[in-house]
């Protein structure tokens, strides 16, 4: 088994399981920490990451390039770290059964290439089809429709480091619904906010948001 999984043309399918299970991990201990890695991940990428689509509309050629198939993959709907495991999964473990059965049917393993081709095109449709379920399980999908906008206003705890001008941290806040949210926040001024300490969101600027230390306590959830 061990010299199956380490065999060049299975390199990239066991290579890929492996960094799955480390991500999942990363993910784990982060929840229990009460510091999501997907959060963190989510709120330092870019907005072209998170297209505004309809996925389940019909096609209609107006989604295109690596928008459209983020998009496709839920992509905004599940944190692009989940999506991101989901589709190492489906790729290492759909390499490893196609070679599996190429094994058995010929004697011979295909190239690495050849089959890593296959198993990408097959882990594609596999990923959606995880990611369009996780959506409709896990929490924070169930306020998808509330506007970051709605944070403005709300006071955050930060969870992970100081925030200081150009160096943000990662902060956890609670919408109108009560479900936590996690977000970037970096403080609107040159005052630093120290990593435990309430801030009041006051503004934001694409994917962070800037914070003042929290001048109320009765603004406090």
């Amino acid at each position: 088994m061990l010299e199956f999984l380490v065999a060049d043309e299975n390199l990239p399918f066991s290579v890929a399981l492996a960094l799955m299970t480390f991500l999942a991990l990363l993910e784990g201990v982060g929840i229990l920490l009460g510091a999501a890695l997907s959060g963190l991940l989510d709120a330092l990428l870019p907005d072209s990451f998170f297209p505004e689509v309809d996925i389940d509309a019909p096609d209609t050629g107006s989604m295109g390039g690596i928008s459209g198939l983020l998009g496709w993959l839920y992509v905004g709907k599940v944190p692009f770290l989940i999506v991101l495991i989901l589709l190492l999964m489906s790729f290492g473990i759909g390499g490893l059964l196609l070679q599996t059965f190429t094994r058995g049917f010929t004697g011979v393993l295909l190239p690495g290439w050849m089959a890593s081709v296959a198993s990408f095109a097959l882990a594609l449709p596999t990923t959606r089809a995880g990611a369009r379920l996780m959506s409709k399980l896990i929490p924070r999908d169930e306020t998808e429709a509330v506007s970051e906008d709605s944070f403005i206003g709300r006071v955050a705890i930060l969870t992970l480091g100081s925030a200081r001008p150009g160096f943000p941290a990662q902060a956890r806040l609670k919408d109108v619904h009560g479900q936590s949210h996690y977000v970037m926040v970096e403080p609107d001024g040159d005052a630093e906010l120290s990593a435990g300490s309430e801030v009041l969101i006051v503004k934001k600027q694409g994917h962070l948001f800037l914070a003042i230390p929290n001048p109320n306590p009765l603004l406090s959830d």
